[in-house]
């Protein structure tokens, strides 16, 4: 009996792959899949609306200062435990948690290898994220690092093979745009004070660099889970624990002393606590998403929970709404449209396959 199969666009072929807006309509068995997605991406513009609010708050606050590069590193350390847990959990058992382990880490050094390069890149970004927020107010920061969409977009063709038609390419300038005159509203950084020292241009290096980090490592790791049979958690475990190797080395590298010194957990209150848990729920469903939906969908979703962070400053810091704010939301509306709705067409081939009737 002859079926038609659709052939999937771009260079992923793996049998999980429920990739983004550029997919034909949802088969019922698909209808799980895209309702984790929007979940995941859902959770992931609250993850980020909340981790910038507080992250910002105790870089620029009084009192005993925390060292960033251990709050990167227990943030890491938390992913990984959360990792773990899942995977016992999927397993049920100890011994085949543990067999599981042994057959996709111990017993594969090279895919081990491969996983190193988003690791080291998401630590040494995190870091520089910490140091960019540190020294720039938050419209600045948070217009700054939109250009992680359009690095994303670019990794995407280049490494992925995906393809945006002329509209999605407008959208992401769109989307820009309006974050940027939101962002850009000079009654936000007015209702903020600092009580640190900043220094502009560092902080603006910080971003661009970060930038360039989040689009290229984002792109490798969604083309390392899509492209493997490893679970997104065994993953993240791989992730975790690379990630609080590197981020120790860098830790002595910079403030070694300091934190022999002080203390490790030194700084550290409730507050801290929950920006350090928020990065580390932020690095899960990073991975859910990239899994299930795209990198770009992820920018997205980042740039939505800007708009969420200026709502809650208006409900909590007395932020005033202008006719900047409503233009700028009208303007990431259109982009989010455009995207979804000009996505090149994905072309259906007939296949033969033999039934198995």
């Amino acid at each position: 009996m002859k079926m038609p199969v659709t052939r999937r666009s771009g260079t992923d072929s793996h049998d999980d792959d429920t990739s983004s807006l550029n997919e034909p309509s949802p088969t019922p068995e698909e209808e799980p899949d895209k309702t984790l997605r929007y979940t995941s991406l859902l959770c992931l513009t609250l993850q980020n609306a909340l981790l910038i609010l507080t992250m910002r708050y105790v870089r620029i606050r009084g009192g005993d200062m925390f060292v960033a590069s251990t709050a990167v590193i227990m943030a890491e350390f938390l992913k990984t435990i959360a990792s773990l847990l899942i995977i016992l959990f999927q397993e049920g058992s100890v011994l085949k948690f543990l067999k599981h382990l042994g057959d996709n880490m111990l017993f594969q050094p090279l895919d081990c290898i491969k996983v190193s390069v988003p690791a080291l890149i998401y630590t040494l970004q995190n870091n520089l994220l910490y140091l960019a927020v540190s020294n720039l107010d938050a419209a600045t920061y948070q217009v700054t690092y939109q250009l992680k969409i359009l690095t994303t977009a670019i990794f995407s063709v280049i490494m992925l093979g995906k393809s945006l038609s002329r509209l999605q390419w407008i959208s992401l300038v769109v989307l820009f745009i309006g974050v940027s005159i939101v962002q850009l509203n000079s009654e936000v950084s007015n209702t903020t004070h600092v009580s640190v020292e900043q220094k502009p241009m560092i902080g603006f290096l910080a971003v661009v660099v970060s930038s360039l980090m989040s689009g290229f490592a984002g792109v490798y790791f969604e083309k390392i889970l899509k492209g493997t049979q490893q679970s997104v958690w065994l993953r993240n475990v791989q992730l975790g624990i690379l990630g609080v190797v590197i981020g120790y080395i860098t830790m002595e590298i910079k403030e070694g002393d300091k934190v022999r010194k002080q203390g490790f957990l030194f700084g550290y209150d409730s507050v801290v606590w929950t920006v350090v848990i928020l990065q580390s729920y932020g690095g899960l469903m990073v991975a859910v998403v990239v899994k299930y939906a795209d990198n770009i969908l992820k920018g997205f979703a980042a740039s939505a929970s800007i708009i969420i962070s200026c709502i809650a400053s208006i409900m909590f810091f007395e932020f005033h709404l202008s006719l900047h704010f409503v233009i700028g939301v009208m303007f990431v509306v259109l982009s989010i449209y455009m995207y979804a709705r000009f996505a090149p067409i994905t072309k259906v081939l007939p296949f033969v396959k033999q039934s198995s009737i």
